[in-house]
C-alpha cells in the first residue's frame, strides 16, 4: 500500500511570533500577569498572527486586538504604518484597542475597564 504523506509547510511567521513572545516588554508582561487582565471567558493569544501582522494580544472569538505602543509608535512614519495596520485589522473584522506603555504601567485598572467594556459591548472598532 502506497501512502502519501503530506508535509506541512511551516508558516514563516511562527518563529517571529515565538521570538516576540520571548521578548515581551514590561507593559505587555503587566497586562498578561494582572489577575483580572484578560478575562478567562475569552481565549487570548499573545503575538497572534493576523495576515502579515502580529497583534500583541488577540481574542479571535471576540474579534478584539489589544496593541501596547511605546515611544517609537508616536513617530510620524511609524504612525502611518500603525494606521495602515489598524485599517487592515479592522477590514478583517477586528476591533483594535491601543494603549501606551505608560497607560498600562501606571493605570492598569483604567486599561482593564476599557478592555472589559469592549468585550461587553461587542460593537465596532474602537477609535
Amino acid at each position: 500500500m502506497n501512502v502519501e504523506v503530506k508535509s506541512r509547510r511551516k508558516d514563516p511567521r511562527v518563529d517571529r511570533a515565538r521570538n516576540l513572545r520571548r521578548e515581551t516588554i514590561d507593559a505587555e508582561r503587566k497586562l498578561r500577569r494582572h489577575p483580572r487582565a484578560l478575562p478567562a471567558s475569552s481565549h487570548w493569544r499573545r503575538q497572534a498572527t493576523i495576515g502579515p501582522y502580529f497583534a500583541d494580544f488577540a481574542c479571535h472569538d471576540a474579534r478584539l486586538v489589544i496593541e501596547i505602543d511605546g515611544g517609537l509608535h508616536g513617530l510620524e512614519d511609524q504612525a502611518g504604518a500603525e494606521s495602515k495596520r489598524t485599517a487592515y485589522l479592522e477590514a478583517q473584522g477586528y476591533r483594535v484597542l491601543r494603549f501606551w506603555n505608560n497607560e498600562v504601567l501606571g493605570n492598569i485598572d483604567g486599561v482593564l475597564t476599557v478592555i472589559a467594556e469592549a468585550l461587553a459591548s461587542g460593537a465596532g472598532p474602537h477609535p
